[in-house]
């Protein structure tokens, strides 16, 4: 666990002395990187036997928490989930680095074996913002609270509404 560098770099978002005792969200990250570790391994029976352990502590810990990150989806390094509950990945997205998660985020499809979104790099997910379908966010990109995103966001931009609207852009001499 220690060798895993996405987990290190999510430990060190939270920036807690003991993160398992502060935040209930850590527990769904930690899951989710066993996971990804588990499907990382060669096929045979060590792959096996991770895995009659890790569905029931995954469901377990979906059902506990509220929040599911299935292994499938990919998640870079970083992730900061603030206030813990009602937060859906599908198992088809993507989401870049150093992202934040508020409580009610949904990440996933507009209808069933529909695309997902990809998001970047540093985005900012507000409370209750629904991402849905084959769409992109941009890196640096911010999500306003009760938004529903249903096209892409370009990097750097300011969404909110329902649907989400763009309103702030980042100027031209700001750093990317």
């Amino acid at each position: 666990m220690s060798q895993d560098p996405d987990w290190r770099a999510d430990l060190e978002r939270y920036n807690l002395r003991r993160p398992f005792l502060k935040e209930q969200s850590i527990w769904a990250i930690w899951v989710y990187r066993w996971g990804r570790r588990i499907e990382a391994r060669p096929a045979g029976w060590v792959r096996k036997l991770h895995n009659v352990f890790y569905w029931p502590v995954f469901r377990l810990t979906e059902t506990a928490f509220g929040i599911s990150l299935p292994r499938g989806a990919r998640i870079g390094p970083g992730l900061r989930i603030w206030h813990f509950g009602n937060i859906f990945v599908n198992e088809q997205a993507v989401i870049g680095a150093r992202c934040t998660l508020r409580q009610g985020v949904t990440i996933g499809n507009r209808h069933a074996d529909g695309p997902s979104p990809v998001i970047g790099d540093d985005v900012e997910l507000g409370a209750y913002a629904q991402v849905l379908g084959g769409i992109h966010l941009g890196d640096g990109c911010k999500i306003g609270a009760m938004s529903v995103v249903l096209h892409d966001v370009p990097a750097g931009a300011t969404a909110v509404g329902a649907p989400a609207r763009i309103v702030a852009m980042p100027s031209a001499d700001s750093p990317a």
